[in-house]
């Protein structure tokens, strides 16, 4: 693992400045891992991402760990995972003790700049991804996805249903490729989906006999299915999952049926729970590790130790499926590369990816750009000029994230 350790060490950095959710993810792992790394090319991160797209779970989360597969195997890409998900995972269980001791006073302006910061990654992928898109049919797809994506950005069917149209018209109307592959067959191994299988149907079992039998610690086996149902069936990310879990743990606890029947069902306030939808927004790493803030505030009323083991539950609960699936499925993506219909496939679902991406640039700058244009203002003015100069620093600079994202908070906290 020896030689592993300069890719780590990238990993980490990557961990500890990756703002702005998987779009402003993939921007990052662009730079890092493609440009200045070389650990993998352009089309290899694009079939990945493209992969990881059509599967349920943490999008970021799932390309990252495929990085370090297709680098060292197995055993590398559950370490990479591991150090991913390390500083997102650590603020926001830490984030559930300030909230619980009532000692959080934080001005979140001091990260107004952090958006536009994200935005100007996802623009930089937005800009390299679109060399890839060549044919009217890819255009045509291109378009259309990011229309659509726009128009119901925060539908969670949109997302497949995009992916879907565009295997349908590439399939249709795209040209098939003549290039020659080389193939060389992966071993696909079971023991992952069928692990995957038991956990899904074992929680499940397990947290409606502890409910009905209102178990005395029937919190932890209601979190962990709670959390790895959501990581199992979530499509579309974090603005999918958000809106979940605000009704599971929000609206849910105060219905009068759910007050009648089960009593004791997880619950969190409205504040505490948007508190935590905010400050996942503005910290580095996965949007999912919202869960850890969850888990940690429904076990803090017995004690520090309970409430600890709740931020491992719900950050396991949440992760793991995602990690099981992936492992599983891409060996059989990869299989599928020595079938010419794939590839022409593949230049659709880059394409919708491509459009995907242009959609979250708009629809970001969308509530940004009409103050600009109506009334210009020095926070209007700032936003952009952070958009432009991440743009510019990560395209013609070698200046790494890590540095770009310190220099952004600096910034905040002057203009906060």
């Amino acid at each position: 693992m020896t030689r592993h350790i300069p890719f780590l060490k990238s990993v980490f950095l990557h961990a500890i400045s990756a703002f702005g959710g998987p779009q402003g993810h993939l921007g990052m792992m662009i730079n890092i891992f493609v440009d200045k790394r070389k650990d993998l090319t352009h089309d290899e991160l694009a079939d990945i991402n493209s992969f990881c797209q059509i599967l349920p779970g943490a999008t970021s989360t799932q390309t990252l760990t495929l990085i370090g597969y297709k680098r060292g195997g197995v055993s590398l890409a559950l370490i990479t995972l591991f150090i991913w998900l390390i500083p997102g995972v650590f603020i926001m269980s830490a984030f559930s003790f300030l909230i619980t001791n009532n000692t959080i006073h934080f001005n979140q302006r001091y990260l107004n700049f952090i958006q536009p910061m994200a935005i100007g990654f996802l623009v930089l992928a937005a800009t390299r991804t679109f060399t890839f898109i060549k044919s009217t049919t890819a255009k045509f797809i291109m378009v259309i996805s990011m229309i659509s994506t726009y128009l119901f950005f925060n539908s969670p069917w949109i997302f497949p249903a995009v992916f879907v149209f565009a295997t349908i018209v590439s399939g249709l109307f795209e040209s098939k490729s003549n290039d020659t592959i080389t193939w060389k067959p992966h071993k696909i191994n079971f023991k992952l989906f069928i692990l995957f299988a038991f956990l899904f149907i074992a929680s499940g079992i397990l947290s409606e006999t502890a409910r009905k039998n209102d178990w005395k610690e029937r919190t932890p086996y209601n979190l962990f299915e709670n959390m790895y149902r959501f990581g199992s069936i979530v499509f579309g990310g974090a603005d999918v999952l958000i809106p979940m879990m605000y009704e599971q743990y929000v609206v849910r606890p105060e219905s009068n049926r759910i007050k009648q029947q089960n009593q004791n069902v997880i619950k969190i306030t409205r504040d505490e729970f948007l508190i935590g939808a905010g400050i996942v927004r503005t910290i580095p790493g996965p949007v999912f590790s919202i869960a850890s803030f969850i888990g940690g505030l429904s076990m803090s009323s017995k004690g520090v130790t309970y409430q600890i083991l709740g931020c491992l539950i719900a950050s396991l609960g949440i992760f793991l499926p995602s990690c099981l699936l992936v492992l599983f499925f891409y060996p059989i993506w990869e299989n599928l590369h020595r079938y010419p219909v794939l590839q022409q496939f593949m230049k659709g679902i880059n394409a919708a990816v491509v459009g995907i991406m242009i959609a979250g640039v708009v629809y970001l700058l969308k509530d940004a750009i009409v103050p600009l244009i109506i009334a210009p203002k020095l926070d209007s003015l700032l936003f952009f000029s952070v958009i432009t100069s991440t743009f510019m620093l990560l395209k013609f600079t070698k200046i790494p994230p890590p540095i770009i994202a310190l220099f952004v908070i600096v910034l905040g906290f002057f203009f906060a």
